[in-house]
Formats: C-alpha cells, sequence, structure tokens
C-alpha cells in the first residue's frame, strides 16, 4: 500500500517528513508528562502521554510514586495505554516484568553476562531485535525505582527520525536496511553446544501492520551479522554516524524514582553507573508487542 514509507511514493513522503519535523521535540522537557500515580491515571495524563507518543514515539511521565517498588505500577500503566501483550522471555520474572538491578552473586551465572544486569554503559539499540518476527517488540515501559548514585543516563531517538536522515541522505540505504536479510543474530548455545536459541534474521526497518515504522537494531559488534554487501556496509556506516554524532532529535536525561519512559521502542542507550550498598539501582522494564495509539482497547 503506498504512503510514506514506500521509497516510490515521494508526496506522501514529504508531507510526513514535514510533519516530523515541525514538531519533533528538541529537548528531554518537551516530552516530560506529570502524573499522580501510573495505577490510575486520569483521562487527561493518558491523553498527554498518548498525544506525545503520536508525535515522537516516546514520553516521560514523572510520578508521585518515588521509590514504591509494586511492580503493578507498571503492569496497571501498561493495561490503561493498552499495552497487554508482554513479552515473556527466559530473564523475566514470572509476570513479564524485568526488575534492571545488578546482578548479585547467585544470579550472575544467569544474568550477569547480559549487559542490563550490569553496571556497564549500553550502546544504541531498539528492544527485542533479537525475537522473531512475530513476536516484535513494538512498545516498552521502562520504570525507575531507584536511581544509581551516579550515572545511568539514557539518550533516546525517535526512531522515525533517524529513517528521515537516511532516507534523505540516501534512499539506497533504506532498501539495504529493509532486506529480511541484512541484520542476523547468532543462535545462542549453552556450554555444551546445544540450540538455546535459533538464529534470527530480520530487517532494519520493516512496517508494522498499521503502516508505522518498525526499527530493529543494535550497535553491538559481537554475535551480529551484517549482510556482506556494498549496499549494506554503506548504510550501517551511514546510521553509526548519524548514532556517533546525533541530531538535534536525540534527546538526554535521567529517570529518577517515580518516573518511567513510555515509548513505541525507540532507539535508545545508557551511560555506565555507579551504586553503593546503601543506593543500589532499580528499574522495571516491560516489553510488549502492541504500539502505544489513540486506539487502544482498555
Amino acid at each position: 500500500m503506498p504512503g510514506p514509507l514506500d521509497l516510490d511514493d515521494d508526496d506522501a513522503y514529504q508531507r510526513w517528513r514535514q510533519r516530523k519535523l515541525d514538531t519533533a521535540p528538541r529537548r528531554i522537557e518537551d516530552i516530560i508528562a506529570p502524573i499522580d500515580d501510573p495505577r490510575r491515571l486520569s483521562a487527561a495524563e493518558q491523553r498527554r502521554l498518548i498525544e506525545l507518543n503520536a508525535v515522537c514515539n516516546m514520553s516521560i511521565y514523572a510520578s508521585a510514586c518515588g521509590e514504591d517498588d509494586d511492580k503493578e505500577i507498571v503492569r496497571a500503566l501498561g493495561r490503561k495505554m493498552g499495552l497487554h501483550s508482554l513479552d515473556d522471555h527466559w530473564l523475566t520474572d514470572s509476570d513479564g516484568v524485568s526488575p534492571l538491578s545488578v546482578s548479585g552473586a547467585d544470579e550472575r551465572r544467569e544474568r550477569g553476562d547480559f549487559i542490563p544486569y550490569t553496571d556497564r554503559p549500553i550502546k544504541w539499540h531498539t528492544d527485542g531485535y533479537y525475537n522473531e518476527p512475530q513476536r516484535r517488540v513494538c512498545a516498552i515501559i521502562l520504570h525507575c525505582v531507584r536511581s544509581a548514585v551516579s550515572g545511568g543516563d539514557n539518550q533516546l531517538l525517535d526512531h522515525e527520525m533517524a529513517y528521515i536522515v537516511l532516507r534523505d541522505e540516501n534512499p539506497d540505504h533504506i532498501r539495504a536496511l529493509s532486506r529480511h536479510d541484512v541484520l542476523t543474530i547468532p543462535a545462542r548455545l549453552d556450554d555444551n553446544g546445544a540450540v538455546l536459541r535459533e538464529a534470527r534474521s530480520g530487517p532494519v526497518f520493516s512496517p508494522n501492520a498499521d503502516g508505522s515504522l518498525h526499527m530493529r537494531y543494535t550497535a553491538r559488534r559481537i554475535s551480529v551479522l551484517w549482510r556482506n554487501d556494498a549496499a549494506t556496509r554503506a548504510a550501517v556506516a551511514a546510521l553509526e554516524r548519524l548514532l556517533a554524532a546525533p541530531a538535534p532529535w536525540a534527546l538526554r536525561g535521567r529517570l529518577e524514582p517515580g518516573m518511567g519512559l513510555l515509548c513505541n521502542n525507540v532507539l535508545h542507550d545508557r551511560s555506565g553507573f555507579d551504586e553503593s550498598e546503601q543506593r543500589r539501582r532499580l528499574l522495571y522494564r516491560a516489553r510488549y508487542h502492541e504500539r502505544v495509539t489513540s486506539s487502544r482497547q482498555e
């Protein structure tokens, strides 16, 4: 179907592009929405979060919950925003919500090899890039219970803005990054060589069922295989240049207790951080197969 993501429909693309450029936030403060309790959103609070996601695919809520560690904060907010299909995987808790904290000695064998459960920085990525296509992660809630002593900042970049920059530079970049086999995450094996997760291949850019843009990406260099051709190398290099010196649309901030990111799986990173025995960083993460849209079903 023709539309802004169709490389042959330049008129639709130019209209969509101009609307994105005219409304893109330039400061982190532009996407912060004060709310009282995420478990009991008012109609006005809900509407504001939806509006922000419609404009730039992301919002940050600043609630009065403080260091309340009730995981229902995340689950209830998701339901209120029409997010019901949690992405369960082997590192989530049984309720589908992952507590992100530095793994203790008893957890280190299971989670400690995965960077979100360490204090190390995380490069630019979208979540779920190792999922199979039918389980794509379309939305994320990242809720802060306790921030670190220092560090743990995030950069956020609307993936639609990254698409625009790349398409304006060279539409062939979009063609290359839309191939079904352009990015492969190799299989994950156990210590004995048995397959724990099959290899996953797929595009970087692809349309969702509603015509919106989905992005699947990681800047990591280990356990990542890119299609080996000149067009792919040029496109990946262009994307890496964009992310190395982000445009004004890259927003930087840190979630403090009671704050959270509600987004349509935008590009994001995380700086390294320091904590103490008295102050251990804790965030809850929920991933969903639906997007935040105005046509939600509560």
